[in-house]
């Protein structure tokens, strides 16, 4: 299991950052221009997001009463589940986390289809 917390980001910023990343390589590596854009995928965007390493989240759990993303991990979050709660995040309750995990589990991941 993993837990990301992100402090000042923004999903936005995150992508253009990995979009950049990944033409910079394409330069050190010579590549002619064109060459460079047939070689941006999703897949060679996400080898150049912040935690490239870490799989994308099955739930994200949003606290606050706020319904929307915020640009909160934009790109990873396609296939995620999302659970909405009132409760504020420094008092977010063992209780609560598995109301949201009860919640995911009762739910039919379909995967964007």
């Amino acid at each position: 299991m993993a837990l990301t917390i992100a402090v000042a980001y923004g999903g936005r910023e995150e992508i253009t950052d990995a979009v950049r990343a990944l033409l910079k390589t394409e330069a050190q590596r010579g590549a002619a221009l064109s060459d460079a854009i047939e070689r941006i995928t999703p897949e060679a965007i996400a080898r150049h997001l912040y935690a490239a390493d870490l799989p994308d989240p099955d739930l994200i759990i949003r606290t606050s009463g706020e319904i929307r993303l915020s640009g909160f991990l934009l790109w990873q979050s396609v296939h995620s589940e999302f659970y909405f709660t009132d409760v504020l995040w420094p008092a977010l309750r063992k209780v609560d986390f598995l109301r949201a995990v009860r919640a995911y589990q009762a739910r039919n991941r379909r995967f964007g289809c």
